[in-house]
């Protein structure tokens, strides 16, 4: 009877250790049901840049008595005289999408078609059709495309406020054109911003996502668009389980704009943010590290006409909780110029409120941001964008000769040397950068793969920094 007894007791706590374990590995989610009621509205996105053929000029290839002056061999291999080689190719690529309107409406990633002359949008059932783009953003990466159809599978969106990090999601594209290609994980966090992308605070998973999953969509367990997929940080060029995504909050306002302008217009504050160090927020008298630091006011912008100064830390925009520098960009971005936004910063300790009307942040036709001076900020073989220091700034900084100032690094290897928005550029290889033209041409001719010497400011303290720029996809 004891020994009974003491069998039962065994039992019983053998019961109690492995049914929780046993109920979590059969309580892992079913995508089945999930996948068949969404894949029908995620499609496959070709896209061509076309070439430049060769012209053969047959007259200037015959002699005197009509006889070939180069042999085919050559005219192959080396191009026919005054034609510079048999002419470039047909460029392809490709990408993935989803239909969120029954009449064609389609979302991608701005990358997938940048610079495309056709795109051709395969759907779930083979169904073929040619795309038109309805217009394009390069800062939130998102592009509206529009194909003559109608009845067609349409996916909902989401909430991506409402994720939490260890929520599962799933993502549906075609890596590598294997077309309805389903991966599932969980979302590692929130809020992520890049330099490159300062207007999207990303969502990170790690779902599987490769190249040619790029536009397709990240849904919730409800079967809901919570974001685009649009990159991987990798060392490789392959998944290592950092996915990002864009949120549908970010892509949703960019659609409503590119449908009715064809661009996406942005408020702009008008100040130079930089991170609160622990130093610093105690410095400021601030309870913890928190908020974005003020570190110049543009003149005449919406800041310094609300009374926003130098030194200020923004804690909140329009009720909405600044933690990082990087929070407030997105957070800004997303309100069309001419919103009346309500700013809270610390000054001196004291929380004051100050009312803004946003300005427009300036682009050029193709979406691209524009500097103080006005030419466009884009990327480079160094991958750093600058612009030129106007008056007010330069005096800020301690007057320094010559110059540019870094408005964006998008190379890893340039960021984890140490360069860092705000920087002032003097010399690149001993070579004075005067201005954004000379920058512009010293940098086309460094030779590729090598490493670069910069000469930087910061806080009036110059430093060499040096790194060799990764080719990043």
């Amino acid at each position: 009877m004891t020994r009974r007894f003491i069998i039962s007791i065994f039992a019983a706590l053998l019961l109690l250790t492995v049914n929780p374990v046993f109920a979590r590995v059969t309580g892992l989610p079913d995508f089945t049901e999930l996948v068949e009621d969404t894949g029908p509205a995620v499609v496959n996105i070709q896209v061509t840049q076309f070439g430049e053929r060769a012209r053969r000029r047959d007259d200037e290839m015959q002699g005197p008595q009509g006889q070939e002056q180069m042999p085919e061999f050559f005219r192959r291999f080396f191009g026919e005289p005054g034609n510079p080689g048999m002419g470039r190719p047909d460029r392809r690529g490709s990408g993935s999408g989803f239909i969120f309107e029954s009449d064609g409406y389609i979302i991608t990633n701005h990358h997938v078609i940048d610079g495309a002359d056709q795109i051709i949008v395969r759907m779930a059932d083979r169904r073929e059709f040619e795309a038109e783009v309805v217009g394009s953003d390069p800062q939130s990466d998102i592009a509206l495309l529009k194909v003559e159809a109608d009845g067609l599978p349409t996916l909902k969106f989401g909430d991506s406020k409402s994720l939490r990090p260890g929520e599962w999601v799933v993502a549906i594209g075609s890596p590598f054109n294997f077309d309805q290609s389903v991966t599932a994980g969980i979302v590692s966090a929130k809020g992520r911003s890049t330099n490159q992308q300062q207007y999207v605070p990303f969502i990170q998973s790690d779902v599987a996502i490769n190249r040619g999953n790029s536009g397709g969509p990240l849904l919730n367990m409800d079967g809901e668009v919570v974001g685009i997929n649009s990159w991987i940080l990798s060392s490789s060029g392959g998944y290592i389980g950092l996915s990002f995504s864009i949120p549908i909050e970010t892509a949703k306002s960019a659609v409503v704009q590119l449908r009715e302008h064809g661009k996406v217009s942005r408020g702009l504050l008008g100040v130079q943010v930089g991170a609160v160090t622990r130093e610093m927020a105690e410095a400021l008298d601030l309870e913890r590290p928190v908020g974005a630091l003020v570190n110049d006011v543009t003149e005449g912008s919406a800041a310094e006409k609300a009374g926003i100064l130098p030194g200020d830390v923004i804690l909140a925009f329009n009720d909405e909780k600044i933690e990082a520098s990087g929070d407030l960009p997105p957070i800004v971005g997303a309100n069309p110029p001419g919103t009346e936004a309500e700013v809270v910063v610390s000054r001196n300790g004291k929380n004051k409120t100050f009312t803004v009307t946003l300005d427009s942040l300036s682009s050029d036709d193709e979406g691209n941001p524009l500097g103080a001076g006005g030419e466009a900020i884009q990327s480079n073989k160094l991958g750093i964008a600058v612009e030129s220091i106007n008056e007010n700034r330069r005096r800020a900084l301690g007057d320094p000769e010559g110059g540019v100032l870094i408005s964006s690094v998008e190379n890893d290897a340039a960021f984890r040397a140490g360069l860092r928005n705000g920087d002032v550029i003097l010399t690149i290889n001993n070579q004075s950068v005067e201005d954004t033209a000379s920058f512009n041409e010293i940098v086309e001719s460094l030779p590729e793969g090598k490493a670069v010497a910069l000469r930087v400011m910061r806080e009036g303290i110059t430093r060499y920094i040096a790194f060799t720029p990764t080719v990043e996809e």
